[in-house]
């Protein structure tokens, strides 16, 4: 069915709806994600803190003890360095628990006692010690098998063992909300990319069938031009005003269609200025100590609003990125190879030197095979391929065990050569074998960073050079990636040259 004008404007003015609606459903979302996800940080950081300080208490007692026992046992003054150092930083460590513990009221009771018992045994420390030193062991032997002590450690035991069970529940909801809020923030991101991808592909939909279109009007003017000059005439009119509108059409697809991207960091930039005039007008005039409003205002306008544009320019600059991503798959599908001759062990020496001081600091080796034969290809392509392969290697690795890449080429009929890079890294599982190579697909635990486009882009330029890229991996043992070459990617080009004249 012919496209309209009609029809054309307004797929056109939809797409740009959608995907300016997709970019700010993503700041957003971003930025409340971002705010909440702040919230969980600051509250993982102070019950850290607070789990900290009671182990160091806890430490501090328990030196302290060790201390006293040893010099009631042997009576030799070295054995009071622990129990002297304890004692020091009791009464300050007490006091740090009691600061950090203050925003908690349904702990102020055990604080208090624990505090209680950290005076008795600092007393009854400094008792049995002062009588040994006076000649007197025996009495001190017996207030120690008293065992008041030893029921105020028990109890101080108990009491922190409660106190930091419970630091430690809240640090784990606190570390599950933030990795919920990330997931979340994930897919969110994914969803609007995939809804602008969508907006760019359907327009693009749009300008092929629309240049078909015209392309079927011209070839019947000129299947008209030997018998009917007058509608040569006409059809010629037509075809100006036609070509007019796809240079229109070129325009919004390359220009319109990012331009809620390009407006928003504008804005940006100028509510950027905007404030620094505000705060310097701020700073100038001075805010009144009596009036909140205004302290307020300084509060927005120094510290709110800043912070605010900072996150609408990290998601911008994020959207611009993937949408960067996608114009460099396509180009370079386009670049004009330059074929060459290689030595595949140089290429990937060098290759395996970029990544091998993360592979030393991990514990584990690169390993390339002797004889790794020559070829003909586009070494950029070859670099880009195989750098972009390591890397994954790397970062992918198994938390487990120290890394281990091994590189091995091994021919193939028809002058080819494959070339493995094994790893014993996550490994993918095997519903993702084939979809890992799709545009912003990844396999596995997102806890690195990435757009999901390096091993897409690896397929593609392994397809330009007339070879193919395959893996085999299983989930814990590693992964194996093949990629399949000409060894002499002239003879490739010739043969596609034959076969197109």
């Amino acid at each position: 069915m012919p496209i309209s004008k009609l029809a054309l404007i307004r797929s056109t003015v939809a797409a740009l709806l959608v995907g300016l609606a997709a970019l700010l459903a993503i700041v957003v979302t971003t930025l409340w994600l971002v705010a909440d996800t702040r919230v969980y940080s600051d509250l993982s950081v102070k019950v850290r803190q607070q789990r900290a300080a009671l182990a160091d208490l806890r430490s501090l007692m328990q030196d302290a003890e060790t201390g006293q026992r040893g010099y009631l046992l042997t009576t030799d003054d070295p054995y009071l360095g622990p129990y002297e150092r304890a004692r020091r930083g009791l009464v300050d460590q007490i006091d740090l628990v009691r600061r950090r513990l203050a925003s908690e009221p349904t702990v102020a009771a055990p604080i208090a006692r624990l505090s209680e018992i950290v005076s008795a045994k600092l007393t009854e420390m400094e008792e049995t010690i002062d009588l040994v030193r006076a000649g007197r062991r025996d009495e001190a032997v017996a207030i120690v098998r008293t065992d008041r002590g030893r029921e105020l450690m028990d109890e101080a035991r108990a009491i922190l063992a409660m106190l930091i069970g419970d630091a430690e529940g809240r640090i784990a909801e606190a570390v599950s909300h933030q990795s919920k809020t990330i997931s979340t923030l994930y897919w969110i991101t994914i969803l609007g990319a995939l809804a602008i991808v969508a907006v760019v592909g359907g327009a693009a939909w749009m300008a092929i069938a629309y240049t078909r279109q015209l392309v079927a009007a011209q070839e019947e003017v000129r299947a008209l031009n030997a018998s009917l000059e007058q509608r040569v005439a006409e059809r010629t009119a037509d075809l100006g005003r036609a070509n007019d509108e796809i240079q229109r059409f070129a325009y919004i697809v390359t220009h319109d269609l990012r331009a809620p991207l390009v407006n928003i960091m504008g804005f940006t930039s100028e509510l950027e200025g905007s404030l620094g005039a505000i705060r310097g007008w701020i700073e100038k005039t001075g805010v009144p100590d009596d009036d909140p409003v205004a302290a307020e205002a300084r509060i927005a306008a120094t510290e709110d609003a800043p912070e605010a544009l900072g996150f609408i320019r990290s998601s911008t600059r994020k959207m611009d990125g993937l949408i960067n991503a996608i114009l460099k798959l396509s180009r370079e599908g386009r670049r004009t190879l330059r074929p060459e001759r290689i030595e595949l062990g140089a290429l990937l020496e060098t290759a395996a030197e970029s990544i091998r001081h993360q592979v030393v600091e991990a514990g584990g080796e690169v390993t390339l095979s002797p004889g790794l034969p020559s070829v003909v290809s586009d070494r950029l392509a070859l670099e880009q391929v195989f750098g972009n392969l390591l890397d994954n290697a790397v970062k992918y690795r198994s938390p487990d065990r120290p890394i281990h890449i091994r590189i091995r080429a091994t021919p193939e009929p028809g002058q080819r050569i494959v070339v493995e890079v094994e790893d014993n890294g996550r490994g993918i599982a095997p519903q993702d074998h084939e979809r890992v190579f799709d545009l912003f697909r990844r396999s596995g635990a997102q806890d690195q960073p990435g757009e999901g486009i390096g091993l897409a882009h690896v397929r593609a330029m392994v397809r330009n050079l007339g070879g193919d890229i395959t893996l085999a991996s299983e989930v814990g043992r590693g992964t194996t990636m093949k990629i399949n070459l000409p060894r002499d990617l002239r003879q490739v080009a010739r043969a596609v040259g034959s076969e197109r004249t």
